[in-house]
């Protein structure tokens, strides 16, 4: 800002204030900052609003998905008792034993399977993916190990068959009847109903 001198008519001499061209020049500046530091944060929050609203569609679309796949889980869940099916099996007690999505298999002390379970969705017949966690000594080569099979529930049996001469994913067999080039070893369990614990009688004082 500058000052100087204004002559009057009458001799006297009045001040007189002037606005530098840079001053306004700063104004101009620090307003266009203002107005920019403003669309910037407006931008920041429109972006943030589209990713949270992507990121709940892609949440609701992965609910949507797994919901077929959990309520299927869900009927599973128990323990299973019955034994292969065949004209070669040997008809021994098979129990399968589900919580979670941790799967029990157990014939006797010496073939028994602690696994871990998936449900692959949009599957015809259903199918499901065993990963072995644990097994007896006998068959410790098979910890790791991914065993594939297909089960239905009707009328309050369920039935799993996995590929006789493959039990790998990859063997997964395509239907619950066996064929020439492929085996099938089958089980049919029914659930076993968990037991009541009988009322304790009142005891008289």
């Amino acid at each position: 800002m500058g000052r100087f001198l204004v002559p009057r008519m009458n001799g006297q001499f009045t001040i007189a204030l002037q606005i530098s061209d840079n001053l306004r020049s700063n104004r101009l500046t620090l307003d266009a900052m203002k107005l920019l530091r403003h669309s910037i944060t407006l931008v920041c929050l429109v972006a943030t609003f589209i990713a949270n609203a992507g990121e709940q569609l892609t949440t609701k679309a992965k609910c949507v998905v797994n919901q077929p796949t959990n309520a299927e889980l869900q009927l599973l869940q128990g323990t299973w008792e019955g034994a292969e099916m065949g004209d070669r099996s040997s008809h021994e007690k098979i129990t399968i034993t589900i919580t979670g999505n941790s799967f029990h298999f157990h014939r006797d002390t010496n073939f028994w399977f602690e696994t871990t379970i998936t449900l692959p969705a949009g599957t015809d017949p259903k199918q499901l993916y065993a990963t072995i966690k644990g097994c007896p000594p006998s068959q410790g080569d098979s910890i790791g190990k991914v065993v594939g099979a297909i089960f239905k529930i009707e009328d309050g049996t369920l039935t799993l068959a996995t590929g006789g001469g493959d039990s790998s994913p990859e063997g997964t067999p395509k239907s619950f009847e066996a064929t020439e080039d492929k085996g099938l070893t089958r089980y049919e369990l029914r659930k076993v109903q968990p037991q009541k614990k009988n009322a304790q009688p009142l005891k008289s004082k």
